[in-house]
């Protein structure tokens, strides 16, 4: 090893500070926030929580997509969704994942999957 690399390490070494330098300050410290929570926990009112079904916001395209499924009750499979909507032939379906992912996140729709890549999506 180089002398002046071992000279750095203890240099580095020697930077550190003991641990019982601050004790006295920091006792105080804790006094001064223990008595300010108490303060505070005695000002602060604790009122019931309704708990109550999240609202799911949805993009206009989400709340397109969800439309058509909720009109085809057999189900459908993304291409058809996004033919429906007005999509081109090649971007149809991938138009629709996007969205269909989301609402199935959501449990808005029921993603059932048929023999080999087949999915249909219905609406619970």
């Amino acid at each position: 090893m180089r002398i002046s690399h071992k000279r750095n390490i203890q240099r580095k070494l020697h930077k550190q500070k003991p641990l019982l330098t601050h004790t006295t300050s920091a006792v105080n410290d804790t006094l001064n926030i223990e008595t300010v929570i108490e303060k505070v926990e005695a000002a602060v009112t604790i009122q019931p929580v309704v708990a109550s079904k999240p609202v799911v916001t949805l993009t206009p395209k989400q709340q397109q997509v969800l439309d058509i499924i909720v009109k085809n009750i057999d189900g459908l499979n993304p291409k058809g969704i996004g033919l429906q909507a007005g999509q081109e032939d090649a971007k149809a379906a991938s138009w629709a994942t996007g969205a269909l992912k989301k609402l199935t996140e959501e449990g808005l729709v029921e993603r059932i999957q048929l023999a080999g890549n087949k999915v249909l999506y219905k609406a619970l």
